[in-house]
C-alpha cells in the first residue's frame, strides 16, 4: 500500500509465485488423468499433455480386472477401523488431559508427546517380532494395529488444543445439572470438538491410506495387500503400461478426495482453532 496516496497497489510478485506454485500442483494431476485416459499405444506416440485423441476407458478395466477391488476393500477396512479406533481413544484421552488437573493426567500428556518424537522406521524391527509372536503376520490386524499405535500420540495433541478452548463453563452448568462424564464427553465435548475430530480423522486416514512401510513388512501375500502395495506390484506386472498405473492411482485418491469434499469446512475449523492462545 502506498503510505502517501492509501492506495493499495496489487503484489505482482506474490501472485506470479503462487500461479507458478499453482501450475506446479495441478500440472502432475492433468498429467495423470489425460494419461489414464489414453490407450497405451498412443502413449509413446501422443504429447502427453495434450487431450488424447481416442479417449478409453481401456486402461480402468484392466486394474479393476486385476484384484483391484480386493485391494480396495482391504483399504478400506484398515483404514476405517484404524481411523475409528484413533478417535475413540484419542478424543477419551483428551477429556481427561484438558479436564484433569492431576499430576499423572500431566504425565499422561508428556507420554502422548513423546510418542510423536518416535519415528516408525525405528520400530519396525520390534514391530515385526511382536506381530509375529501374536500370530498376526500377513493379516489386516497387522497393519490396523500399529497404524493406531502410531497415530494416537499427534490425535491427542491435536484434540486437547482444540478442547482447552471449550469455556468451562459449559462443564460447570452441566456438572450442576447432574451430568457424569459419559454425559459431558456425548453430549457436550463430541458436538463442539467436530471441526477437529474431522481434522484429526481425515488426517488419519491419509496417513494409514498411503502408509507403504507397515504392507511391505507385515504382509506377504495378495490376500492382505492393500492399495500403496498393489500400485507398487502394478509396475512390475503392467510393465510398460504406464495408463493403467495412473488409472490405479486416479482411482485409489477418489475416497479421501470425497472425504475432504465433504467435510472441507470443518477441516479448516479444525486446523485454526485451539492454536490462538
Amino acid at each position: 500500500m502506498n503510505i502517501r496516496t492509501g492506495i493499495k497497489r496489487p503484489n505482482v510478485l506474490a501472485g506470479l509465485g503462487g500461479f507458478a506454485w499453482l501450475g506446479v500442483i495441478v500440472l502432475p494431476i492433468y498429467f495423470i488423468l489425460l494419461t489414464s485416459l489414453r490407450p497405451r499405444t498412443d502413449y509413446f506416440t501422443e504429447n502427453p499433455l495434450s487431450i488424447p485423441s481416442r479417449p478409453t476407458l481401456d486402461a480402468y478395466q484392466q486394474v479393476l480386472e486385476n484384484n483391484f477391488l480386493l485391494y480396495f476393500g482391504n483399504s478400506v477396512i484398515v483404514t476405517v477401523a484404524s481411523v475409528f479406533v484413533i478417535l475413540l481413544v484419542s478424543l477419551m484421552a483428551a477429556y481427561v488431559v484438558v479436564r484433569n488437573r492431576s499430576k499423572p493426567a500431566r504425565r499422561i500428556f508428556q507420554f502422548f508427546l513423546l510418542g510423536i518424537a518416535i519415528p516408525i522406521q525405528a520400530t519396525i524391527i520390534p514391530v515385526y517380532y511382536l506381530i509375529v509372536q501374536l500370530g498376526l503376520y500377513d493379516t489386516l490386524w497387522a497393519l490396523i494395529l500399529p497404524s493406531i499405535a502410531f497415530s494416537i500420540p499427534l490425535s491427542v495433541m491435536i484434540l486437547s488444543n482444540f478442547l482447552r478452548d471449550v469455556p468451562g463453563e459449559l462443564f460447570e452448568s452441566m456438572t450442576i445439572d447432574g451430568a457424569g462424564q459419559a454425559k459431558m464427553l456425548w453430549s457436550l465435548v463430541l458436538p463442539m470438538s467436530r471441526p477437529a475430530i474431522v481434522t484429526v480423522g481425515i488426517y488419519d486416514a491419509l496417513q494409514v491410506w498411503n502408509g507403504f512401510l507397515f504392507p511391505l513388512v507385515l504382509t506377504q501375500s495378495a490376500h492382505a495387500r492393500v492399495i500403496p502395495l498393489s500400485l507398487w506390484s502394478y509396475q512390475g506386472e503392467f510393465t510398460m503400461n504406464i495408463p493403467a498405473v495412473l488409472a490405479a492411482v486416479v482411482i485409489s485418491v477418489i475416497p479421501l478426495l470425497t472425504a475432504y469434499i465433504i467435510g472441507r469446512r470443518q477441516l479448516v475449523s479444525g486446523l485454526t482453532a485451539g492454536f490462538g492462545k
